[in-house]
């Protein structure tokens, strides 16, 4: 069974690789292939079969109580966000789900809101394909231009990396958000696509990819290195769209008052170009 159908194994085994013995109050006894516990140290500690706990990497077993993987998730060190993805992973009624458009369309309403907005905006669905921006996001950076994807830019961009000075955290947040928006759906057309090109083009991505963080993106500062105004922070806020499959509304806005508010203004007002047709990412740039 492949990894694209065995979520839950995929799942259990990084998250696995990523808990030392000293952190599980064992003894680090011999040489081990790989970091991380052992599935049989898994299974004593959670007071299951060594067994049936490979039965569950291995997807023979998708059934597992909730007292299981409550045991299981206490021996990973699983916090909240992580155990209602594990829980996510088990649930095989949520994988029988309708075919998903290849690019929904967002409401009217919200394209006239999206415009209508002062601060840079734009429309992103779970993938973090663009949908729509308005003129100041992309001002803000040339790839929040419809039809772009900030994932396969933050990656493959050595621009868009260059906009961000905490560029390691920021791509952190991005993948463990994929993560917890895609759930047990790894059959998606878009998922496979997407989390394909990259793997095979940024070392960087397999490398977080591997570790399978799972939570959410929050309200929260981000810095920007802007070629033209410098340095300014922008609070982030993403609003999920009523009545759509997964589009969020994402808003960056400055402290009133302060000189990032005074930048965003400057950068507003002077007419900067919008589009960069020369900003083509490769696969070759990021082989590394």
């Amino acid at each position: 069974m492949s990894e694209k159908t065995n979520a839950l194994g995929a799942y259990l085994r990084a998250r696995r690789e990523l808990v030392t013995p000293q952190q599980a109050g064992i003894p680090d006894l011999g040489v081990r292939r790989v970091p991380g516990l052992r599935r049989e140290e898994v299974a004593m500690l959670a007071g299951i079969s060594p067994d049936y706990y490979l039965r569950l990497e291995r997807g023979r077993n998708r059934n597992p109580s909730v007292q299981v993987l409550e045991a299981i998730a206490r021996v990973l060190h699983l916090d909240e966000e992580h155990f209602t993805h594990l829980l996510t992973l088990v649930q095989e009624g949520s994988r029988k789900r309708k075919r998903r458009p290849r690019r929904e369309t967002p409401p009217v309403s919200m394209l006239k809101l999206l415009d209508s907005l002062v601060q840079p905006a734009f429309i992103e669905d779970r993938y973090f394909d663009i949908v729509a921006s308005n003129s100041l996001a992309r001002a803000l950076s040339p790839a929040l231009a419809a039809g772009g994807n900030q994932l396969r830019d933050m990656f493959l961009d050595p621009a868009e990396q260059a906009l961000y000075p905490d560029w390691e955290s920021v791509t952190e947040c991005f993948i463990a958000n994929l993560h917890q928006a895609v759930g047990n759906d790894v059959d998606d057309p878009r998922f496979i696509e997407l989390t394909g090109e990259l793997s095979l083009a940024s070392a960087h991505f397999r490398r977080l990819w591997a570790r399978y963080e799972v939570r959410s993106q929050r309200g929260t500062p981000l810095r920007f290195n802007h070629p033209q105004v410098g340095e300014l922070t922008l609070n982030r806020e993403r609003m999920r769209i009523n009545g759509t499959d997964g589009l969020m509304l994402v808003i960056y806005h400055p402290d009133a008052g302060s000189t990032d508010a005074d930048k965003l203004a400057l950068l507003a007002s002077a007419g900067l170009p919008t589009t960069n047709p020369a900003r083509k990412p490769t696969l070759e740039q990021n082989k590394t």
